[in-house]
């Protein structure tokens, strides 16, 4: 049976798994549907970093598309017709991913747009969309400011502004523990979005009239973190706030460790969770999360079905860490609301399917989405989440965490 995986730019596609109809059906959450889609598949485009700095992450993604198409064209697909993606490896080039879409446009001619990962990537893509007036709905887009363009959709439900409400959120919930951080140290990459988030957790921490300690800037790849270790020991702040992205907060932990140091609270942006929660060092580590394989937020039927079907897909693939978690919900949530765009407006016309979503929002395994605040954003879903006992678990806001589980302060 094939999964509707085009082969492009020597990715290798996976075999397809055998699932039953009735998983199919509530996994991809195609809804009136039931019957295999049959005819001239609808074309998806887009890239993802597949080789680059950023491949680990964008495994992920493929993985999850793949999951949500093998799923789909059992249940109806879009319209009842199966679902191709073309997918391009862009090598974690925003540059390239520029290309890539003008190309899947023009030479590939696409129905639809959806990707890229990573924000740099993604602000390209757009770029390319709204140049070509097509919708694009993408999945991890961090500086929702600059993306100002009608027809983009976010899945990365960070709220319009989370440069306040991010950093916020960790600081109410050392508060609500006791421990309101009155000193902190901000070290962060260069990579846009964390960039971004950091300097705002700066200005968030002057008005709660916090002393900052620190504020170091470093540049995205570097691999020496020994002296800025040396710099977050010196500073020996309430809490390190670390925009991270990917393997940088293992590898400062792994430098402060060189120097028998430990930070009493440490929150990271968006580390690589497997290695963060496996380690030692991560202990009572925090980060940013919307979905996670815990309840509540895997209480409805779909999350269940489709954690299922990534654990073990990951694990066929040899994915580093099989547990989905914010990356891959919501990979899935971008790929709900395209299905549910697609049959909900009956149509492939990017303005109707526009017009349908900000109308409609969409309902995903990590929340209701709403398209009615700024440059289309709707509420921040973003969690806090934290290493208890060398595994993740939801801490904040109260309401939301996992049953038994608060948040460890010092």
């Amino acid at each position: 049976m094939k999964s509707g995986f085009q082969n492009r730019g020597g990715v290798t596609r996976r075999d397809a798994m055998a699932m039953g109809t009735s998983l199919a059906l509530t996994a991809a959450g195609v809804h009136g549907a039931s019957a295999q889609a049959t005819g001239a598949p609808v074309r998806v485009g887009g890239t993802l970093a597949l080789t680059g700095p950023l491949a680990q992450t964008g495994a992920i993604h493929k993985v999850v598309g793949e999951i949500f198409i093998e799923q789909a064209n059992k249940s109806g697909g879009l319209l009842g017709r199966p679902i191709e993606w073309v997918l391009l490896d862009d090598q974690s080039k925003p540059d390239l991913a520029r290309t890539l879409y003008e190309r899947l446009i023009t030479v590939d001619k696409v129905d639809l747009l959806l990707g890229p990962y990573a924000t740099a990537n993604i602000l390209s893509a757009i770029s390319v969309a709204q140049r070509f007036n097509k919708m694009l709905i993408h999945h991890t887009f961090g500086i929702p400011k600059l993306a100002n363009y009608d027809k983009h959709f976010p899945a990365w439900p960070l709220g319009a502004e989370p440069e306040k409400t991010m950093p916020a959120a960790v600081f109410d919930a050392l508060a609500s523990a006791g421990k309101p951080p009155k000193t902190i140290a901000i070290v962060t990459s260069k990579f846009p979005s964390v960039q971004f988030i950091a300097a705002g957790a700066r200005e968030v921490a002057k008005q709660r009239g916090m002393t900052e300690a620190l504020y170091l800037e470093f540049e995205f790849g570097n691999r020496d973190f020994g002296p800025i270790a040396a710099r977050v020991r010196e500073a020996n702040a309430d809490l390190l706030f670390m925009g991270a992205i990917g393997l940088e907060a293992s590898q400062l932990l792994e430098a402060m460790d060189q120097l028998n140091y430990k930070p009493k609270n440490h929150y990271y942006v968006y580390p690589t969770p497997g290695p963060l929660a496996s380690s030692p060092l991560g202990a009572d580590a925090m980060a940013a999360t919307a979905y996670e394989d815990l309840a509540p937020l895997n209480s409805s039927p779909t999350a269940q079905a489709f954690s299922k079907l990534f654990h073990e897909a990951a694990s066929k693939a040899k994915l580093p860490y099989v547990e989905p978690d914010t990356q891959a919900g919501t990979s899935y949530a971008a790929w709900q609301m395209l299905s549910q765009a697609v049959n909900g407006a009956k149509s492939l016309d990017d303005q109707t399917l526009a017009d349908y979503l900000k109308k409609n929002g969409a309902d995903t395994i990590v929340g209701k989405y709403s398209f009615g605040g700024a440059n289309n954003y709707g509420p921040d879903l973003m969690k806090v989440k934290q290493v208890q006992g060398g595994v993740w678990s939801i801490v904040w806001p109260k309401e939301t965490a996992t049953p038994g589980k608060s948040l460890i302060a010092k």
